[in-house]
């Protein structure tokens, strides 16, 4: 019997999860609403917020799994990426959990976790396969061989695909997030409406930072001839917006596998909740014959419950850390 308590605090949600013997019986997160007040993440305001909430979320997690602190086998907790102050109150947190009990700590790398939710729920994908990772701060198509055993292929030479979201989002007075609110509208909209330039990248590599311009200098040009051409075109300028970030998207994933001749695709990250990329990855699925594999939307944007079932994996092989540990707001791959 094995039960892990999991902590994620890399950016603005605090997330606690319970993993029971591989199994999550509790995944809570708790999201912070006061940055919609300044149309982004304050890092120094995060941090205050996840002081707040950490303690309420884990005596939440407790409850939802019907198990006590003294049920706990072991911590795991992000060390990194992330924001610096947000990382810091997790990795505290879980360092004094661990220390009061006499428990093992598990380090997880943000990123592996959101690889490694593929494995929270059937189907699971079989080894090796492509998970296209996509969200505000990453753009990456990574090659999985084994649980810890990951390369990545093909990564965002600038900005990634979320901010591309989010700065459309922006360009459009739309409120923060405004990620989710751009798929909200896209849906209602024609993504053929308008026609946007996909940048031509070497090998697997991505660019979002000349797209994002081009975005802005299309919306200053309409302006200039239709004052209100944002409110009279807003559904279709998100449908079209979306449709092209993913093409750019799906085209490099196709590219990767052909060329690693795989056909066990995934996507994960908080993108991977976008309906447009949702539809893209299935067509290419009926058109190449991908088994293709999607993470419950509870488990796309940030959250514990990745953290807890890649911190299941290294429980099993007794990959710990010393109380030592620092968090990492740059981390390696």
């Amino acid at each position: 019997m094995s039960v892990l308590l999991a902590i994620e605090s890399s950016c603005d949600d605090t997330s606690v999860a319970i993993c029971n013997n591989g199994k999550i019986t509790a995944n809570v997160i708790a999201n912070q609403t006061i940055h919609q007040n300044y149309g982004g993440v304050i890092p120094e305001l995060a941090s205050r917020v996840h002081q707040q909430n950490i303690v309420p979320a884990v005596q939440q997690a407790l409850i939802d799994a019907n198990v006590t602190k003294q049920d706990i086998n072991a911590v795991a907790f992000t060390r990194g990426p992330g924001l610096l102050g947000s990382l810091l109150v997790g990795v505290s947190f879980a360092k004094s959990f661990a220390l009061a009990l006499n428990i093992p700590l598990i380090s997880v790398n943000h990123m592996h976790a959101h690889i490694l939710a593929h494995f929270i729920d059937d189907p699971k994908p079989n080894f090796p396969f492509l998970c296209l990772t996509v969200s505000g701060g990453h753009t990456q198509i990574v090659l999985v061989k084994d649980y810890f055993d990951m390369e990545i292929v093909g990564e965002t030479l600038d900005d990634a695909a979320g901010e591309a979201f989010d700065k459309t989002a922006k360009l459009l007075n739309l409120p923060y997030p405004g990620g989710p609110l751009v798929d909200k509208h896209a849906k209602l909209g024609n993504p053929l409406a308008f026609k946007f330039a996909e940048p031509q990248i070497a090998d697997l590599n991505f660019s979002f930072s000349g797209f994002k311009t081009s975005i802005l200098y299309f919306i200053r040009k309409q302006e200039k001839d239709n004052p209100n051409f944002i409110a009279e075109n807003l559904d279709d300028i998100c449908a079209s917006v979306q449709h092209s970030i993913v093409q750019i998207l799906m085209n490099k994933l196709k590219k990767a596998a052909k060329q690693y001749h795989i056909k066990e695709v995934a996507i994960a990250g908080g993108v991977s909740a976008n309906s447009g990329l949702r539809n893209g990855l299935q067509l290419a699925a009926d058109e190449l014959g991908w088994n293709i594999y999607i993470p419950a939307f509870q488990y796309c944007t940030d959250n514990a419950g990745m953290i807890a079932i890649a911190g299941y994996q290294k429980y099993l092989k007794k990959d710990f850390v010393g109380q030592d540990v620092s968090p990492k707001a740059r981390m390696e791959f």
